[in-house]
């Protein structure tokens, strides 16, 4: 189940696309400002839709600050404001943002472009693509793990932790994200499941094992090697 954060600062706006991307099935955080906007994306959503004109930084600064900081800098964003102009729309798309869409809203128009930009975003680590952090490899296609050429293997869960978090290098990936990502959030496990899993890569990749960081009381953070 992939995350949403939308925000704005008009309460029935947020209703109307909560309701909406509940029913397609997607799990929903909001923020009614940019200082809420910038607390929230620490959660690291797996999409955030993004007013422009909102108290308390406005979406172009609050996209500045995302994409400045590692931890939030891949999050794909859609502008959704009611700026139309040309040059309000390159300037956005120049900031960083993944699509522009001018109010008033057309929900199904959004839900496609919201489509659109998670397939676009999974193409970068298609099936066909070999994840490389320094001499570990990480194949999804052949579900594999080689380190310094060498096939170590990893059961399902193990493997599909390792994947997550190389997919997101050098991001702070929560053990929450991690929990409703791999095992969902309709399954029943604590975060202790997640510490297990990580101790169990770790001592599979051996003199490796520090590329993954304990951020304390948060989750984890794979870091690229040399």
């Amino acid at each position: 189940m992939k995350t949403i954060l939308v925000v704005d600062d008009e309460k029935d706006i947020i209703e109307l696309l909560k309701y909406n991307f509940q029913k397609e099935g997607y799990k929903v955080r909001t923020a009614l400002n940019g200082k809420e906007a910038l607390t929230e994306a620490r959660q690291q959503p797996d999409l955030i839709i993004l007013d422009i004109m909102m108290p308390e930084f406005d979406g172009r600064e609050v996209i500045k600050h995302l994409k400045k900081d590692s931890k939030t800098s891949q999050i794909p964003i859609i502008f959704l404001t009611a700026k139309g102009t040309e040059a309000d729309e390159v300037l956005g798309l120049e900031l960083g943002a993944d699509d522009y869409i001018v109010k008033p809203i057309s929900i199904p128009k959004l839900l496609a472009r919201v489509r659109n930009v998670f397939r676009k975003r999974e193409e970068k680590i298609s099936p066909e693509n070999v994840i490389h952090i320094g001499a570990i490899e990480i194949s999804l296609a052949q579900h594999t793990v080689h380190i310094n050429k060498k096939e170590i293997f990893f059961p399902k869960k193990e493997f599909e932790v390792l994947f997550y978090l190389a997919s997101h290098v050098d991001q702070v990936v929560t053990r929450e994200t991690l929990l409703n990502n791999i095992w969902g959030s309709d399954v029943q496990v604590v975060d202790r499941t997640v510490d297990v899993h990580i101790r169990k890569i770790r001592e599979k990749l051996g003199k490796h094992a520090d590329c993954i960081e304990t951020i304390k009381g948060v989750g984890y953070r794979l870091r690229k090697t040399e």
